[in-house]
């Protein structure tokens, strides 16, 4: 009998005890990363100047971005389009309040992924060192400023020795579209 209420018990402690694998509630997020995340919430038409490795503009292209809430104030999706270069890239703009990060990672028709990662309370974010096609290494920088409620700037820079130097990559002037 004594063996039974030993069972039992242990039983019922089991189920009282939360499991090993519960999650812990969630850090909020800073007031700069979730406000970063409102805003480019909507539509935006941009403007994007490619520079190339000489500093002069090679190419400006015409394009639009979307982006929806996927999980409000922390997690949001987006599409952005070139058309004229037949562009399509899939986003994905998140906070990681545990680890005071803003992440968005992008991937386009060529599959590869890029993931720019900063500091919550900053409007930077680089990409780590990524091996290219070709065997060489590249990091990304994007900086946004000159934020306002219906329009932003976007810088992004390119390194190829590991972020020990940068040159300008493109520029890109965001204003929100119409409703309609």
């Amino acid at each position: 009998m004594i063996r039974i209420w030993t069972m039992a018990f242990a039983a019922l402690l089991a189920l009282a005890a939360p499991p090993a694998f519960a999650q812990q509630p969630a850090r909020e997020p800073s007031a700069q990363a979730v406000e970063q995340l409102r805003h480019v919430i909507g539509t935006w038409d941009a403007t994007t100047e490619f520079i190339g490795p000489e500093g002069t503009v090679t190419y400006t292209g015409e394009g639009q971005y979307r982006f929806e809430w996927v999980v409000p104030d922390r997690i949001v999706s987006g599409v952005s389009t070139i058309p004229a270069l037949d562009q399509t890239s899939a986003i994905l703009f998140f906070v990681r309040p545990g680890r005071g990060e803003i992440e968005m990672a992008s991937v386009g028709g060529d599959g590869h992924l890029w993931r720019m990662i900063g500091p919550d309370d900053s409007e930077t974010r680089t990409t780590p060192n990524t091996e290219m096609a070709d065997g060489s290494t590249m990091m990304l920088r994007f900086t946004r400023s000159d934020v306002t409620p219906d329009s932003f700037r976007s810088r992004m820079e390119i390194s190829t020795d590991g972020g020990e130097t940068w040159r300008p990559g493109n520029r890109q002037r965001f204003t929100r579209a119409p409703a309609g």
